[in-house]
C-alpha cells in the first residue's frame, strides 16, 4: 500500500503480482474501496502486474471539498498511471469506475489497450436522481441511503447472507463529501459520443439483478464500440465480482487471453 501525491489530491494505491508483467488496473464503485477486488484476484493468471487505487474522497485516499468533475477522476488515474509509468493496460472499471475507463479509454490510448466495463453505461442515471441522493445524504447521512443501495447491489441470495454486512459497512463509512463528490461527477458525465468513438477490444460485465446499472444498459454501451463483447452473469447484482468472483475472474482470463495480454 502506497500514497500518490497527485498536488490536490493523495491517491491510496497497492501494486501486486509480477512489476514487469503485463498491467491490469482496477477502479472501483461509489461507496467501495480498492478490497472490492479481494474476491477476484486468487483467480487471475499468474505473471500479471495488479494496479488498485482508491478514488478521491474513497478508501485512504484523500476526500477535497465537493463536487467533483468526471474530469478530475479521469486525470487522477491518468496522474497515478503515468507516475507508475503503466502503459498498453487492460482496465478494468465497474460503474463509476467504468466511466473513469471510457474517459481515460478516450484520452490516452497509449495507456489503456483494452477496457472492461463492468455494470457500467455511458451515462448512469439522470441529473435528478443524483440530486435526491446527494440531498438525502447531505441531511441524514450514508444511513440515509445505505438500506436501498444494498438492494440495488446485491441479488436476494446475496442480500440474505452475512456478508452482505461487509458492504453495507463499507458503504457507510464512505465519507459523505467524498460520495457526494462523485455523485456530481456521475450526475455530469455523458460518455455516449466519445465511447462511440473508441476503436479497441471493449468487454462488457452486466449482473442479471443488477438495480443500478441493469444489463441492457451495459450492453448498450459496449454495443457502441464495434467489435465489443458483452457477457451476463446470472443470479448476481451490481458488484458480481463479489457474488461470482470465480465466473468473474474467468470472464478477465478469457479477455486477457483473447486480446493477447497474457
Amino acid at each position: 500500500m502506497k500514497m500518490a501525491d497527485l498536488g490536490d489530491v493523495r491517491l491510496h494505491y497497492r501494486e501486486d503480482g509480477d512489476p514487469a508483467g503485463a498491467p491490469i488496473v482496477f477502479a472501483n464503485s461509489l461507496g467501495t474501496d480498492m478490497r472490492l477486488w479481494d474476491p477476484v484476484l486468487p483467480h487471475l493468471p499468474e505473471g500479471l502486474r495488479i494496479i488498485r487505487y482508491d478514488k478521491r474522497g474513497h478508501g485512504l485516499s484523500t476526500c477535497p471539498k465537493p463536487p467533483y468533475s468526471m474530469g478530475a477522476l479521469v486525470r487522477d488515474v491518468e496522474q497515478l498511471l503515468d507516475m507508475l509509468e503503466v502503459r498498453e493496460a487492460m482496465f478494468v472499471g465497474l460503474s463509476i469506475g467504468g466511466l473513469i475507463a471510457q474517459g481515460l479509454a478516450a484520452k490516452r490510448l497509449d495507456m489503456v489497450r483494452s477496457v472492461v466495463l463492468s455494470n457500467t453505461g455511458a451515462k448512469i442515471g439522470t441529473r435528478e436522481v443524483w440530486d435526491t441522493r446527494i440531498g438525502a445524504v447531505r441531511d441524514g447521512g450514508m444511513e440515509a441511503v445505505a438500506d436501498a443501495t444494498m438492494e440495488r447491489w446485491f441479488s436476494k441470495d446475496f442480500a440474505r447472507t452475512p456478508e452482505l454486512e461487509i458492504w453495507r459497512n463499507m458503504l457507510t463509512r464512505t465519507p459523505v463529501e467524498g460520495f457526494i463528490g462523485c455523485s456530481h461527477a456521475i450526475a455530469g458525465t455523458d460518455f455516449y459520443t466519445p465511447t462511440a468513438a473508441l476503436r479497441l477490444p471493449v468487454l462488457g460485465i452486466a449482473g442479471s439483478e443488477d438495480g443500478g446499472t441493469p444489463p441492457d444498459l451495459v450492453r448498450e454501451t459496449v454495443d457502441l464500440v464495434p467489435g465489443s463483447q458483452f457477457a451476463l452473469i446470472r443470479r448476481a447484482g451490481h458488484l458480481p465480482c463479489v457474488e461470482k468472483p470465480e465466473e468473474y475472474a474467468e470472464l478477465l482470463t478469457n479477455f486477457l487471453r483473447e486480446t493477447g495480454h497474457v
